[in-house]
């Protein structure tokens, strides 16, 4: 039996079949859970608040006017005996004589002996892996690691949301060493993150990761121009009508059937040249040559991919990073061309089951916004609907919820929240988020850095989590403020210097 922390008391609200209230004997902090006996079996309770009492200073006009006259109660009156500690809690669930949990349908009885949680039996119940798990950190004020099923966590798809500094990239850092450290025998993915700031970058020049992660910076990344169809070409540029898509697929399907009959991979050139060499409209064609010099002017489309994405390691890391790019619609065409092509793969069996990784996501699969201005979106959402039955992966990470896809936020069974304090943000979350109650999307505001909530498949009850530190070195991806303004100064004066020695 684990060390008594209280007794159930008899308010005017509770006990209940959902709320309690409990003396305090021992100190229990906010989010901890407990276990105590019922008629129907053993209940774990999370506590959802912790408050004082003291008979002394209860009624507001007796405090007042004692203050009036210059009398100080505690002067007076034994007040720090009349203090209690209360604390208020939620029944998550009761074990019953079979060991299956339940919904309580009998309130504990005041009087009843409240205790710490048993930590195998807090394990169980909240669903948690054992050594073989996703160890993201601990569940806080419990002698318990937070260790999460790979098949809970992944193949229903996750998302990572808070505001911007409350360590978003530095859980999925976490995530990323727990799946790159995997032993085949324990399951593992290959990893495919779209990185826009390069927080993932850095992961290359880790002593001990560097080994298994490939990094492609935005201008090294290529598109193989013969492996984009008519239908891919009208989804990249939105103002494709029909019959300018029937002239493109004319001369695609030439193209092809010469590469089949082996004369080899062509180019964007080839296709201007025969745009040039093709009887159709004229206006169709100044249209077509409009579109493949703005096709060349961004310096992606060539012979060959790169990355190929042909084979995929498992226990690696592919970082697509994107953060010297700066053509929005590039980045939306590289995300959902590797989008598209990774699942396609997966479908065929091509490659192993993955982990796609999308920061910033309300950039590349944003709500409301037209589909020429998210070409990534579909490919995400088509992952997000669709990639559970190929054990395709989606990972989203945002700092902006209510920005998200509704189609590709509702596909990810568990969400992991960390601090969001917008309350726009707040009912995305709370409608989205599966299994949330109402007093956890409260706690959500005051969670400090490197603190989180898991709740929904990888989790069978709400989890506040403390994430542990990373094992690899985190890499700078940008100067501080104030380095930036100091060295600008210092440009300056030497350009002011330069100039006086000049005259």
């Amino acid at each position: 039996m684990t060390q008594q922390v209280g007794t159930i008391i008899a308010t005017e609200d509770t006990p209940t079949t959902e709320d309690f209230s409990f003396v305090l004997e021992e100190r229990v902090k906010k989010e901890q859970f407990v276990e105590f006996d019922t008629e129907e079996g053993r209940a774990i309770a999370r506590v959802a608040a912790v408050r004082k009492t003291n008979q002394f200073f209860m009624n507001a006009e007796s405090v007042s006017e004692s203050r009036k006259n210059g009398v100080k109660l505690r002067d007076h009156f034994p007040t720090d005996d009349r203090e209690h500690l209360v604390a208020e809690g939620k029944i998550l669930g009761v074990y019953n004589d079979d060991g299956l949990v339940q919904r309580p349908s009998f309130p504990p009885s005041p009087g009843t002996e409240v205790h710490e949680a048993e930590t195998d039996r807090l394990r169980d119940f909240l669903g948690l892996a054992g050594d073989d798990g996703i160890k993201i950190g601990d569940v806080q004020f419990q002698d318990l690691e937070a260790s999460l099923d790979l098949t809970k966590l992944f193949q229903k798809h996750m998302a990572i949301l808070a505001q911007s500094g409350a360590g978003k990239s530095y859980l999925a850092s976490v995530m990323i060493e727990e799946l790159l450290d995997r032993e085949p025998a324990e399951g593992q993915l290959g990893v495919v993150a779209i990185d826009p700031h390069g927080e993932y970058a850095g992961f290359v020049k880790d002593s001990e990761y560097g080994d298994r992660v490939e990094v492609y910076n935005g201008e090294d990344i290529k598109i193989s121009v013969s492996s984009l169809t008519a239908g891919k070409l009208a989804k990249y540029f939105s103002d494709v009508t029909s019959p300018q898509k029937r002239e493109i697929k004319k001369i695609l399907d030439d193209l092809d059937k010469e590469k089949r009959q082996g004369k080899g991979v062509y180019g964007l050139e080839d296709i201007k040249e025969r745009v040039d060499e093709a009887d159709m409209p004229t206006k169709t064609k100044q249209i077509w040559q409009d579109r493949l010099n703005r096709m060349q002017y961004m310096n992606l489309f060539k012979k060959y991919d790169n990355p190929s994405l042909d084979r995929i390691d498992m226990g690696k890391m592919i970082v697509l990073d994107l953060s010297d790019v700066i053509q929005y619609k590039k980045k939306q065409i590289i995300t959902a061309y590797f989008a598209d092509k990774l699942f396609r793969a997966r479908m065929r069996s091509e490659i192993p089951p993955f982990f796609f990784l999308v920061e910033e996501a309300h950039n590349f699969a944003p709500e409301n916004v037209s589909s020429s201005d998210a070409i990534a979106r579909g490919p995400i959402q088509r992952i997000a609907r669709e990639g559970r039955k190929f054990h395709a992966s989606l990972g989203l990470i945002s700092q902006r919820p209510v920005g998200l896809s509704t189609t590709a936020l509702s596909q990810c069974n568990t969400h992991v929240i960390l601090r969001v304090t917008n309350p726009n943000d707040l009912d995305r979350i709370k409608q989205s988020a599966e299994g949330i109650t109402s007093d956890v999307i409260r706690s959500i505001p005051g969670l400090r850095t490197g603190e989180c909530i898991i709740v929904g498949e990888a989790v069978d009850y709400p989890a506040f989590v403390s994430v542990r530190e990373r094992r690899s070195e985190e890499f700078e991806t940008g100067k501080a403020l104030k380095e930036i303004a100091q060295q600008y100064h210092d440009e300056e004066q030497l350009d002011d210097d330069d100039i006086e020695a000049f005259m």
